[in-house]
């Protein structure tokens, strides 16, 4: 295998596993909402770059290392997409549920907390979102935009339900727009029930990933060893890895390597949380 031909092979392996990290990590973005489009495939991979440029540029290095003292060009491919791709499939994926449970917990307090004062549920939540969680304040600050602008209280909390996009979040603002519609009657009470249904709700996700985490626990520590090892085989062992560095050979370690990364991906879409189907639509 040429020079060119290993640069080659490495810019598109490169570039696909970035892409393979832009797509695993779109779930934590908020998708567009009201028609506007979501942020650029550069918009993305930019703020990734930034974040692993510097292991990307140590793998590369030590890519060429260890491709000059095994003979193995592919080294040059495979230590890079290594260094950069193990460490973000083998940590725990992004769980937005239990963010968004706390910062709801946290406000749905609050708002239980001032309704008692007098004020209505319109000038509760418009006190509440000066001191909101930071995953809730933009959309708070949307939401008291709207009611300023004459919005009934159900369509703007409907259009804030389409902003947080979450199943929890819909059943929060659906029981504030009944509250809202009946006058603040009972609205206390209804908070309250709803701290609580949110606070089991968020044991039991913390549970659950207690139990997700088990699993990735073992394949880390199996993949960390596993690299390790083959790490030092291929410096000391080079004989028996003789048969790998033909073009052959290492087009066959390449596919190996692929099927176990491919393995490591499907692994982490298992731990990953279900989406949830959401029971509110904004009616605009």
């Amino acid at each position: 295998m040429s020079a060119v031909s290993a640069g080659l092979l490495g810019a598109l392996l490169l570039g696909g596993v970035v892409l393979v990290v832009a797509g695993l990590r779109r779930r934590a973005v908020a998708p567009a909402r009201h028609g506007k489009p979501a942020g650029s495939l550069t918009d993305r991979l930019l703020p990734l770059l930034r974040a692993h440029g510097l292991r990307l540029g140590i793998g590369v290095i030590a890519g060429i290392g260890f491709a000059a003292v095994t003979g193995m060009t592919v080294m040059v491919l495979v230590v890079p997409i290594a260094v950069v791709g193990l460490p973000i499939l083998l940590s725990a994926p992004p769980n937005r549920d239990v963010e968004m449970l706390e910062a709801l917990d946290r406000w749905v307090r609050g708002l239980a907390a001032t309704i008692p004062t007098g004020r209505s549920i319109t000038d509760a939540i418009r006190v509440s979102a000066r001191n909101a969680p930071a995953v809730l304040s933009g959309p708070l600050a949307l939401l008291v935009a709207r009611l300023d602008e004459r919005w009934t209280a159900p369509e703007a909390l409907r259009a804030m339900a389409d902003e947080l996009d979450s199943a929890d979040a819909d059943a929060v603002l659906a029981a504030l727009a009944l509250a809202a519609e009946r006058g603040g009657t009972g609205a206390t009470a209804t908070l309250h029930a709803l701290a609580d249904s949110i606070q089991d709700r968020l044991k039991a996700q913390r549970e659950i990933e207690t139990e997700r985490a088990k699993p990735r626990i073992v394949v880390r520590q199996v993949t960390v060893v596993t690299v390790a090892v083959l790490a030092v085989a291929l410096l000391f062992g080079r004989e028996f890895f003789a048969p790998y560095g033909t073009p052959v050979g290492q087009a066959i370690l390449l596919s190996l390597l692929t099927l176990y990364v491919a393995s490591l991906l499907m692994l982490r879409r298992m731990t990953m949380p279900r989406r949830r189907d959401r029971i509110l639509r904004s009616l605009r």
